[in-house]
């Protein structure tokens, strides 16, 4: 089997789908690897390290996609790209499946596509594979430092002999993976954290950090509706998400680095500062908006811009904060991806190749295959 990658040319992006550590592990595996030419440059590895490691150079993109049987990608494939494969071929990355243009594309050269951010999440045996997770974890650290880095004054506290200076006060809207390591590491930097979200459930996680939860008043029925869906699903009631906006407003007028990664798969990410509570905050107050590509949660946010109002507040539009930390995050990804392929080969039938939609990994990632879309869009 064939396995390969391409030199990525998104905006943004500096990461790489197979690293050199990873060209190993399938190359015991016994897999031949092709990578293009200046893949993984960003990411600090040059063609000799994959050559070293096993991988054959090619030239160009059109030699990989031409005969690879698995293309390893981080971002989705252009429609000409996607027409170069061979027929039966399969691709595995983050495809963004529900904002995808192209699955009737891949379907039509009948290539089965993976999408990793499909990945049963509460399945045990699938947790080495998370790539949400594994990217969402280095976000959540690197937006802390580009917050502290904007940021005029000291996150910690000093005393001094020409007096004490305050703890700054950072407030993280959204504790999934990137809210819980922000969390961590504002704490560690010495800073005063609170942090809201829609999952009761958070709160034990948020404090056992060292944050403080920020409350909203919840209603009996709303509790066990949150419970039952695990937080990410239910619909608050319009009191609710009233009382909540007031618990941000208040918290976030008073912050002086402000943190939001709140994003629904498919969908815009939810408006969670909007620019009256923007008007309230202090002058060199920060906030890193982690969901702007998809939307944004602070209004007025700029995809990859960072902007000041008028009085006096940064708002940091991050495009792709896994990218700036190219090198640990396509390590991460990387082995994500290997842990997957691994699992398509059945090693008692001497690692013959072994597609199964009735698997609850394989058929939950497999947006299309056998010439037909699987995936049921939002």
């Amino acid at each position: 089997m064939k396995n390969g990658t391409l030199n990525v040319t998104a905006p943004y992006e500096k990461r790489v789908a197979l690293t050199p550590d990873a060209v190993k592990k399938l190359v015991k595996q016994g897999h031949e690897i092709v990578i293009e030419t200046g893949a993984g440059l960003h990411a600090f590895y040059n063609d000799e390290a994959y050559a070293n490691a096993g991988a054959t150079i090619a030239q160009d993109a059109d030699a990989v996609l031409s005969q690879v049987d698995i293309l390893c990608v981080v971002h989705d494939l252009s429609p000409e790209q996607i027409g170069k494969l061979r027929s039966g071929a399969m691709v595995i990355g983050m495809l963004d499946p529900y904002r995808n243009d192209n699955l009737d594309t891949y379907a039509k050269q009948n290539v089965t596509a993976f999408a990793m951010e499909l990945l049963p999440r509460t399945l045990s045996r699938a947790q080495n594979m998370d790539v949400l997770s594994s990217q969402a974890n280095l976000a959540g650290y690197k937006a802390v430092l580009m917050a502290a880095n904007q940021y005029a004054r000291p996150l910690p506290m000093f005393m001094t002999s020409a007096g004490t200076v305050k703890p700054a006060k950072v407030v993280i809207l959204g504790v999934g993976v990137a809210g819980l390591q922000a969390i961590a590491t504002a704490k560690r930097l010495g800073a005063v954290v609170e942090a809201s979200d829609l999952r009761p459930a958070a709160k034990e996680q948020v404090e056992s950090l060292g944050g403080k939860w920020l409350d909203v008043p919840m209603s009996d029925e709303e509790k066990e509706k949150a419970k039952s869906t695990g937080g990410y699903a239910w619909t608050p009631s319009e009191q609710y998400m009233q009382d909540q906006a007031a618990v941000v407003d208040k918290a976030v007028s008073n912050a002086d680095i402000v943190i939001t990664t709140a994003q629904i798969p498919g969908r815009n990410a939810p408006r969670l500062v909007h620019k009256a509570t923007l008007d309230k905050m202090k002058a060199g107050s920060v906030l890193i908006d982690m969901a702007a590509s998809s939307g944004g949660n602070v209004e007025g946010t700029v995809t990859g811009e960072s902007l000041l109002t008028d009085n006096g507040v940064h708002i940091i539009g991050a495009a792709n904060i896994p990218a700036d930390l190219a090198a640990q995050s396509s390590d991460l990804y990387a082995n994500n991806l290997v842990n997957f392929i691994t699992t398509l080969f059945d090693k008692e039938q001497d690692n013959a190749l072994t597609l199964n939609m009735d698997d609850e990994i394989q058929g939950a990632l497999a947006v299309t295959h056998d010439g037909t879309v699987r995936l049921q869009k939002r």
